[in-house]
């Protein structure tokens, strides 16, 4: 599949700090049938491969998260031939042990926005599709093996609940989450993580630790709740932002190594969910 002859292996959700080193670079505008995208799509070789980079806020983070096109999004780089997404996210830790400046690599997720286009099939084709294990196995594993290489402090599971922003969590609402055994806290894996099964495109979300959340953690062996003297701040996003982003251009470049360019049928189950997510008239 290609988009005016233009074509990807991989997609990132990520700016230009992420590419700033690739080569033969070209932006590119895509057209959906669910509007505009974030963002122009940023084509670029990375060690021979084309990775294609959409900043899912938009360049200048014009895009708070529940104003995100997610559907657009998802389908720009699916018309690109895109099958497989790297998509890093910025996250709050619940746990005393998931630090700032770790890496989680999601293996659930828990839903708490609304009002979100969350389904590329509204009728009358109706996709159920199956969310059991919503983050491919496979991306997930080279994720974890690349972050390991790399040196970079990985928790290899984790459930981040998506809540609808753009404000941050209450205490109170810190503290509920923490003690259901959550572990992170972010604001764009849903649905983005949805509509890319949908399409049966692999995807992996990589929870970048910026803050305690509303200044809460808990302890896992006593289910204990305290607080730090750290509450989140925009400033304090962004500055672990741009301390792992030199981390997260090297980790992206690693999976990118490591992935084939079309997944095998029998290496992940995402591509025949899709097509058994189908009901037929």
């Amino acid at each position: 599949m290609a988009y005016k002859g233009v074509t990807a292996d991989i997609g990132v959700f990520g700016g230009s700090g992420f590419y700033a080193f690739a080569e033969d670079i070209q932006d590119l505008l895509v057209e959906t049938p669910f509007g505009a995208p974030s963002d122009r799509i940023t084509i670029a070789t990375v060690n021979d491969r084309q990775l294609a980079f959409l900043p899912r806020h938009g360049r200048g983070h014009t895009l708070p998260a529940h104003a995100v096109n997610y559907r657009a999004n998802i389908w720009a780089l699916h018309s690109l031939g895109v099958r497989q997404i790297i998509a890093p996210f910025a996250c709050g830790s619940l746990r005393e042990t998931v630090r700032r400046g770790d890496f989680v690599i999601v293996d659930q997720f828990v839903d708490r926005t609304r009002g979100r286009e969350d389904t590329f099939f509204n009728g009358p084709e109706t996709h159920h599709i199956g969310c059991a294990d919503p983050y491919c196995p496979r991306l997930r594993q080279v994720a974890i093996e690349a972050a390991k290489e790399q040196g970079i402090p990985v928790h290899e599971t984790g459930t981040v609940v998506v809540i609808q922003g753009p404000r941050f969590s209450t205490r109170a609402e810190s503290h509920w989450f923490a003690r259901n055994g959550w572990d992170v806290v972010g604001m764009t894996q849903y649905p983005e993580c949805v509509l890319a099964r949908e399409l049966g495109i692999c995807y992996t979300g990589i929870a970048l630790v910026t803050d305690y959340d509303a200044g809460l953690t808990i302890d896992t062996a006593t289910f204990e709740t305290a607080e730090t003297t750290e509450v989140v701040t925009v400033e304090m996003v962004l500055e672990t932002m741009a301390k792992n982003t030199e981390r997260v251009k090297e980790l992206i470049f690693a999976m990118a190594a490591r992935l084939p360019e079309m997944p095998g049928k029998d290496s992940c189950p995402c591509a025949r969910e899709a097509v058994a997510a189908i009901m037929n008239s």
